[in-house]
């Protein structure tokens, strides 16, 4: 199988999407995200946009993130949802998913529905994404499993986008690594790092570099039995570690 060079919670910022992507060997690695494409950044339209045309043109995996499934709601649900989501950063994605300002509808469900009619096939594109990718003894995933499952595959749904503490901070016992984003990394380090953090059992690894946040986007090459590379990007230089 071809490495994969896995990247974390992009949140709308193309700008450091787009440097970080110059690290991707795209003839030799499979290009992965673990989800939260969207919301809060630069222009997470143009994120969706890039992403779904390398996904058409490659061998791309990409999750659904928490604000995946958010921005799904809020269109089932546009006026109950609207408080909520735009609490969450969706104004900057509505907006980019539009032709027009967002001033010009008078309605949530106005917007809903002009975004399904300008930007459809993205959304379809998001609704379809899978919860987790299995390569080997590593899982990717945008938020974690159940360690309380009898089998880690019967998470409910939602958990593999958004849950938290019992995932992060569990006992471990499924004999799988865990690569995955969700929780900004700074909220783990007692230094407020934007580095990679790995739990103390090394079986759980955060890639959300908390971009959106003034942190840096980050991203790993996993190979068949290690980790070989660390990629960290930010507003300032690029940073890349060899782990070989």
């Amino acid at each position: 199988m071809k490495p994969i060079f896995a990247i974390g919670d992009v949140h709308g910022e193309i700008s450091l999407l787009e440097k970080m992507l110059k690290n991707w060997n795209r003839e030799r690695e499979q290009l992965l995200f673990v989800g939260d494409l969207i919301d809060r950044g630069e222009n997470p339209g143009a994120v969706l946009r890039l992403v779904k045309k390398l996904y058409e043109e490659n061998d791309v995996v990409v999750l659904k993130g928490n604000h995946e499934a958010m921005l799904l709601d809020w269109l089932k649900n546009p006026a109950e949802k609207m408080s909520y989501y735009i609490s969450q950063g969706g104004m900057e994605t509505i907006q980019s998913l539009l032709l027009e300002n967002v001033d010009e509808f008078a309605t949530p469900e106005e917007l809903a529905k002009k975004i399904m009619e300008e930007s459809g096939d993205l959304i379809a594109f998001i609704d379809s994404r899978p919860l987790y990718y299995e390569m080997n003894q590593y899982v990717f995933v945008h938020a974690g499993v159940d360690f309380n499952s009898e089998n880690w595959y019967d998470t409910k749904p939602s958990d593999f986008y958004w849950i938290r503490e019992p995932f992060l901070f569990g006992e471990n016992r499924t004999g799988k690594v865990f690569i995955f984003g969700h929780t900004p990394v700074q909220n783990l380090h007692s230094d407020g790092s934007s580095r990679i953090w790995l739990s103390q059992d090394q079986t759980r690894m955060d890639i959300d570099g908390g971009a959106v946040f003034g942190g840096s986007l980050n991203a790993v090459v996993v190979e068949e039995k290690a980790i070989t590379k660390i990629f960290m990007v930010s507003k300032d230089e690029p940073y890349q570690s060899d782990c070989s």
